[in-house]
């Protein structure tokens, strides 16, 4: 591995001659941010400026590129690094970041994920098979409407339960007594059946709030936190990710972060952002909206999440791929030919029409991924 960390990027350029150009620009944009004719000898220009490595054309018009950076550049800070793979470029138009290897430099410095699709099985007690997630909602209810919810889920054969994105501090269910009270829920719960289902609250409300409402979350016996990068950063992740004292499974949902990957010619690829920039940060299951939901990502960009949540060789530990709206029994042995066991599944607010026998679909779900598997 080299020391350097590189980065690859699709531009939209006339020529080759222009696609040059355009990556020369960003080696110069992402680093030293100077004219290159004022660029300092030595260290600076040695090391700090960065190389275009390689120009090749896709296809008319269209442009793949690899510049690599000095780790020098990063240190070892997370916001840092994502400023310079994509901090100034992404305010222009036709580049898309497609690719990051961090090279063996920060390779040892973002770890990854603390858990991993691994560690999260351990703590659900669910070796193999895919998991089942439904999500407490909808924001109005009470603390305790969403504790029998999340009770009723809990028996039926949830591996993890998790809030709703949207509930966050509302006076209807402020977080610490919606903590308390599922958190309560979901351990009778497994009492009765002997599982391990984990119960995951969206540790939402300020910045400032973030860190102690994860340390609360585990004093109350969660199973996990769920976080949103897209309002909070990346950071935020990493963060918890490496708090002993937090010491939980990160789910991390993809509210805020949907312009960054619907265009084709500007942004950031799926795959790198609901896959690679999820395991740089630590997060340990990745939701994304599945194909054929309201969303409209596709199954070719769907696949490719998976494919970087799961890869052997990616940043730190495989993490769980968790594609969200369109899941149904019915729709179980489709979901599991796309994205194998190892995928967290998320079942929504069509649950919400079962009323009091909403287990019944998680449990009818259960059996048919049991028997996929098995």
């Amino acid at each position: 591995m080299s020391a350097r960390f590189t980065v690859g990027y699709r531009l939209l350029a006339p020529s080759p001659q222009a696609a040059a150009e355009r990556a020369e620009g960003i080696a110069l944009e992402q680093t030293v941010e100077v004219p290159r004719d004022v660029v300092t000898p030595g260290y600076v220009e040695d090391e700090i400026l960065g190389r275009v490595e390689a120009v090749e054309q896709e296809e008319e018009g269209r442009f793949l590129v690899r510049i690599s950076y000095s780790p020098d550049s990063v240190a070892d800070e997370l916001p840092q690094l994502l400023n310079v793979v994509f901090g100034n470029s992404s305010i222009q138009k036709g580049i898309r970041v497609v690719s990051l290897d961090l090279g063996e430099a920060l390779s040892a410095r973002f770890p990854g994920a603390r858990f991993g699709i691994a560690g999260v099985r351990a703590r659900a007690r669910r070796p193999r098979g895919g998991l089942i997630c439904p999500v407490l909602k909808p924001q109005g209810s009470t603390a305790d409407e969403l504790a029998r919810i999340a009770h009723r889920c809990a028996l039926a054969g949830a591996d993890v339960i998790k809030d709703d994105h949207g509930l966050a501090g509302q006076a209807v269910a402020p977080f610490r007594e919606r903590c308390e009270k599922v958190s309560a829920a979901v351990a009778r719960a497994n009492g009765e059946t002997g599982r391990a289902c984990l119960y995951m609250p969206n540790v939402a409300g300020r910045a400032e709030d973030l860190h102690e409402n994860a340390r609360f979350a585990r004093r109350c016996g969660a199973g996990g936190v769920l976080v949103l990068p897209g309002l909070f950063g990346f950071d935020v992740v990493r963060r918890l990710a490496a708090d002993a004292e937090v010491d939980l499974p990160i789910m991390v949902h993809p509210s805020f972060l949907g312009s960054w990957v619907l265009s084709d010619s500007f942004g950031i690829t799926h795959a790198l952002m609901f896959g690679t920039l999820m395991r740089l940060a630590g997060a340990d299951i990745s939701i994304f909206p599945n194909v054929g939901g309201r969303f409209g990502f596709s199954e070719a960009e769907c696949r490719s999440i998976v494919r970087e949540c799961q890869a052997r060789d990616g940043i730190g530990q495989p993490i769980f791929p968790s594609p969200g709206g369109g899941m149904s029994v019915e729709r179980a042995r489709d979901m599991i030919g796309m994205y194998g066991d190892d995928a967290v599944f998320l079942l929504g607010g069509s649950l919400l029409r079962h009323g009091a026998r909403i287990g019944e679909p998680i449990a009818a779900m259960r059996q048919v991924l049991d028997d996929l598997h098995y």
